[in-house]
């Protein structure tokens, strides 16, 4: 039995310093593993050649800087994680390994807000369809993350507004989708999760402290602060979309008036153009004729930037992020929402917090949630599950 402060308690303390480092990074020279770990090079170099001949992790040349280096990353036969990704309007599932790889993925048309019980039945058939095209045992799943449109309360793990998906009254989502797959699953909203997506594989790679302000139906942030996701106590941090713009507008879902949502969110910016582009319009199909010229339509992208732009000076005033990211269809926009919204946060923010401030497209598309998952699964799981062994010792997870 190991005894705290004994060598070997602070041998496998080290071990599994180094593996979570890997695990939540991708990959690591040795070099980059000291510094994360705070752990001296000879200990670094000794502990990989162990976890190398443990078949835990793999070594490959690489440069670092013009010299020669050695990345770290883990074993692609170590595990897999899953990430599955609930829209308003559609399903994505995406399988990767341990190493940061995505080995299957796909998306199909789903009304979210129709059933619940339909969404995860959908969800289950292609979890498993994923995994049996990638060909790995399904021992291997560590875990699940989920996305879905809507706050989740931290502490029960309910969805937290009916308004938003009224067919899930009630539900909820982890809970339901580990009695389905019999692993374990860590469920979060989904601009949350594009925030992580974009913080792990896309334009919020390297910053400690950006928004991910997505747009879509509704409108929300995902935060990320000192490089974790901020959620608060209640798990509805990231609310930006019911910050008040006009007291005399109009009534927002949430019952109040003058959301930014109610002048952002699809659900309020499409009918200003139906009348002129027909009644089958989209947020996709909005962009795609601003950027061909439409004046309406341009119109239109650019009053909906300048809404959000007043969102983001007050994230700046209060939290001073050095990037913020913006995600859904309106970012395929690009400067015809990006200018607007850059206008509206030098006039608004603090000036000191708009010199320090990005505002990027995201580098992910549609599938910065279905890509946060994974990370949310990655950083979920367990080193010691990886140093035991246990995920291929394991019982088939599901059926």
């Amino acid at each position: 039995m190991e005894t705290p402060g004994s060598q070997s308690s602070l041998h496998r303390a080290n071990l599994e310093r180094v593996v979570r480092a890997v695990r939540l990074a991708g990959s690591l020279t040795q070099a980059e593993i000291a510094r994360t770990t705070g752990l001296s090079a000879a200990t670094v170099s000794n502990i990989v050649r162990e976890l190398k001949d443990g078949g835990t992790v793999e070594v490959t040349p690489t440069s670092a800087g013009g010299r020669r280096a050695r990345s770290v990353s883990l074993s692609g036969d170590a595990g897999i994680v899953i990430g599955v990704d609930f829209g308003h309007t559609h399903l994505r599932v995406a399988v990767g390994n341990l190493a940061h790889q995505v080995l299957a993925e796909e998306a199909e048309p789903l009304d979210v807000d129709a059933s619940a019980a339909q969404g995860f039945d959908r969800a289950e058939e292609l979890v498993s369809r994923l995994i049996a095209a990638t060909g790995v045992n399904r021992s291997k799943v560590a875990g699940v993350g989920l996305g879905v449109p809507g706050p989740i309360d931290v502490e029960s793990g309910t969805l937290g507004s009916t308004a938003i998906l009224p067919g899930w009254t009630g539900a909820k989502p982890a809970e339901e989708l580990r009695e389905r797959l019999g692993v374990p699953v860590h469920a979060d909203n989904d601009a949350n999760l594009g925030a992580l997506g974009e913080l792990v594989w896309g334009a919020g790679k390297g910053v400690r402290d950006l928004a991910y302000i997505k747009v879509a139906s509704g409108v929300g942030a995902g935060l990320v602060i000192d490089g974790k996701i901020y959620r608060g106590p209640g798990g509805t941090a990231g609310e930006i979309g019911h910050i008040t713009l006009d007291e005399s507008g109009p009534v927002c879902r949430c019952g109040n008036r003058g959301c930014l949502e109610t002048f952002a969110a699809a659900r309020y910016v499409l009918p200003l153009l139906q009348p002129s582009h027909g009644p089958d319009l989209t947020m996709e199909g909005v962009v795609r004729l601003a950027r061909d010229g439409d004046p309406g339509c341009r119109r239109v992208i650019a009053d909906v930037g300048r809404h959000i732009g007043s969102g983001v000076a007050n994230l700046c005033n209060l939290l001073n992020p050095s990037r913020v990211v913006l995600g859904g269809d309106l970012a395929e926009a690009g400067e015809l929402v990006l200018g607007p919204i850059r206008e509206s946060v030098g006039r608004y923010a603090i000036p000191s917090a708009a010199r320090q401030l990005s505002v990027l497209p995201g580098a992910l598309g549609g599938r910065a949630e279905v890509l946060g998952a994974l990370a949310l699964a990655l950083s979920e799981m367990g080193d010691s599950t990886l140093l035991d062994g246990s995920l291929s010792m394991a019982a088939p997870a599901f059926t």
